[in-house]
């Protein structure tokens, strides 16, 4: 609880979209991790463990609770940026300490508010992969989906929220676009396959057009946000609930206590428990 209960709480808060029920998902996830903590064998990291159980309890409290369907994302085609006449005006990154401050603070409103609006199937991949930072294969193995389901999702679900920044911030007169449509849709690509493996874009911004790197900027700005989103402490109250609930005898006999078997890769691997159906999305 001490190392993960914060991540948990910022991740329960982006599937929940409300403060309550994140508060109900967090003790359901770690009360189901106690009772169950004997299956888990420490083939994964218990963060991407707890994760899976997270998502799990996420989708039986959305069940229970659920109401009208949410309205469907629009099509990969439709969340791109069109060919118009303005772009948006992002500050140099020389800009001063306080621009820079405001934007981001601007740019966490809006991508909080975007993260609450996307349907589930979408807003469990991106909250898993951009939010809690797993790797795309952990993300495909909680959802019980194709790793390229998962960053299909991933992407479209980026640029809703980049969409939503960008009607957020200042704009100014674009030029003239610099070389064909396509050129810029591949770049596109290669963006989002760099922010999937969570490593450098391989082109310099000097060498894209203004209306690239008007692009390219907004991603690196809902993608910085997301990464807030997933930062945070247990909030005391919580944390005393919690306590209080490991404190209570468990219902029949009790039952010996094992040490998991440690994992003999470093590398992260979901351990949702066997047992159990993958859900899916």
């Amino acid at each position: 609880m001490d190392a993960e209960g914060g991540r948990i709480h910022g991740l329960a808060l982006r599937l929940c979209g409300d403060a309550e029920d994140a508060a109900d998902l967090v003790q359901e996830t770690f009360l189901s991790a106690w009772r169950g903590w004997d299956g888990f064998e420490g083939r994964a990291q218990a963060g991407t463990w707890l994760y899976a159980i997270a998502t799990r309890a996420c989708r039986r409290m959305r069940r229970r609770r659920s109401g009208a369907p949410a309205a469907p994302l629009r099509a990969a085609a439709q969340l791109l940026p069109e060919s118009g006449a303005d772009i948006v005006d992002l500050p140099d990154p020389a800009a001063a300490d306080a621009i820079e401050g405001l934007l981001r603070r601007e740019a966490l409103a809006a991508v909080t508010a975007a993260v609450a609006e996307l349907p589930e199937p979408f807003r469990l991949a991106l909250v898993l992969k951009d939010i809690a930072e797993l790797p795309v294969a952990d993300v495909a193995r909680i959802l019980g989906l194709k790793e390229a389901t998962v960053k299909t999702r991933v992407h479209r679900a980026r640029l809703a929220l980049r969409q939503a920044l960008d009607r957020q911030l200042p704009h100014r007169p674009a030029p003239p676009p610099e070389h064909d449509r396509a050129v810029c849709l591949d770049l596109l690509q290669a963006k989002q396959e760099a922010l999937d493996r969570g490593v450098p874009f391989p082109v310099a911004p000097a060498e894209l057009c203004q209306r690239c790197r008007a692009l390219m900027g907004t991603l690196d700005l809902a993608q910085d946000a997301c990464h807030q989103l997933g930062q945070g402490a247990l909030p005391p109250a919580l944390r005393a609930a919690l306590q209080a609930r490991f404190q209570r005898p468990p219902s029949g006999s009790p039952r010996p206590r094992r040490q998991p078997r440690m994992a003999k890769s470093a590398s992260p691997s979901t351990d949702s428990q066997p047992q159990r159906s993958p859900i899916r999305a």
